[in-house]
């Protein structure tokens, strides 16, 4: 049997409501949008692997004939939230020469000496592209905020200008899927107790989480600013619940699916006679 999402009816859901925003009163183990069992939803996704994969190459094919649309998902949450396994499970779905996957860290010397938006505008895709950006320009808003690594009228110069280089992109013909991935203090304590019990995960610890871990108030405080004024009619947020991995897989690979199909990209025309073309194969000698 198959497994069925309506994917419109899944953004909708978590698109972020406009005015201020309580994070505590968005749940993280829900599924908005969706209401069938882990099995279904595993199933739902693996099903949307073929209409993904064939408008992102019809997306691809049209950057090459001279379209001028792409795709940004921005993946940002909290350490274990999940930014890599959506990356695996869900961007995995579609053709790998199609995408551009950007994880951004600390800025180098080299980026701190330009604002810092230069770094994420070299790293935007091309036409035709699906780039992922795994955290974003939004850690200057929020690692910057909590950590006071700029003042605060530098935080709202951010704000503002983020809000600019977004509707510019926006009009210049890039969609832009923005996603707070929400995980709840406990499900990420338990996720950090798996990974340092399994020495296969152990890479994948890094004792500053727990630092970071201590701050949870002050980032949540600082998500709610950064969501708050940063969602735009044009460029909204979404509020993705991560508690339940397969749940956060299948509501990216939705607002994917449904932001191409809203592009509905399609094949390009030939620019050559298809006749003619078959009817020199035809006549080809043997090679």
């Amino acid at each position: 049997m198959t497994a069925r999402v309506d994917t419109a009816e899944v953004a909708a859901a978590l698109r972020l409501a406009p005015g201020p925003v309580r994070l505590a009163d968005l749940a993280t183990d829900t599924t908005p949008g969706f209401d069938g069992s882990k099995e279904d939803g595993r199933k739902a996704l693996a099903d949307l692997g073929g209409p993904l994969a064939d408008r992102q190459e019809r997306l691809f094919a049209e950057g090459i004939s001279g379209g001028q649309r792409s795709i940004l998902l921005v993946l940002q949450g909290m350490d274990t939230s999940g930014k890599g396994g959506t990356l695996r499970s869900t961007v995995g779905l579609v053709d790998p020469q199609g995408l551009r996957i950007t994880s951004f860290k600390a800025p180098t010397a080299e980026e701190r000496k330009h604002d810092f938006l230069w770094r994420v505008a070299n790293a935007l895709p091309s036409v035709g592209l699906i780039g992922v950006f795994d955290r974003s320009h939004y850690e200057d808003v929020l690692i910057a905020r909590v950590r006071k690594l700029a003042d605060e009228a530098e935080i709202e110069r951010r704000y503002e200008a983020i809000n600019a280089f977004e509707a510019e992109l926006a009009a210049s013909g890039t969609t832009i899927i923005k996603c707070m991935l929400h995980i709840s203090p406990e499900k990420q304590r338990e996720r950090l107790f798996k990974r340092l019990d399994n020495p296969q995960k152990h890479w994948k610890y890094n004792p500053a989480d727990l630092d970071e871990r201590a701050l949870w108030p002050a980032y949540h405080e600082a998500y709610e600013i950064a969501l708050e004024r940063t969602s735009t009619e044009a460029v909204p947020w979404h509020v993705v619940p991560a508690d339940r991995k397969w749940y956060r897989n299948l509501a990216v690979g939705a607002l994917l699916h449904d932001a191409l199909v809203r592009l509905d990209p399609q094949w390009p025309v030939a620019v050559f006679d298809v006749a003619t073309e078959r009817q020199r194969l035809v006549e080809e000698r043997p090679l």
